[in-house]
């Protein structure tokens, strides 16, 4: 993915793709100060956005319970 992408532009898996190749060039201390803090900065960004998809999908998430006593299936938030 190109440093230019926009990031509320990319998808999930995109996202973290990068974040793990910025991580993972971080570890190995390869380029410039300069250049790890950029990387630092974008990853955050990364970072807030990938944990945003996730809350987004957590709440279009639906529990299915079953009825105890046989019956029509019950559909609930996530949350409840």
């Amino acid at each position: 993915m190109s440093k230019e992408s926009k990031i509320e532009d990319l998808n999930f898996e995109a996202s973290l793709k990068e974040l793990e190749e910025i991580v993972e060039r971080l570890e190995k201390g390869q380029g410039s100060l300069e250049d790890a803090i950029s990387a630092y900065e974008r990853g955050s960004l990364l970072k807030k956005h990938c944990q945003a998809k996730l809350d987004e999908a957590r709440l279009k998430v639906e529990k299915i319970r079953l009825p105890q006593e046989g019956g029509a299936v019950e559909i609930t938030d996530f949350d409840e």
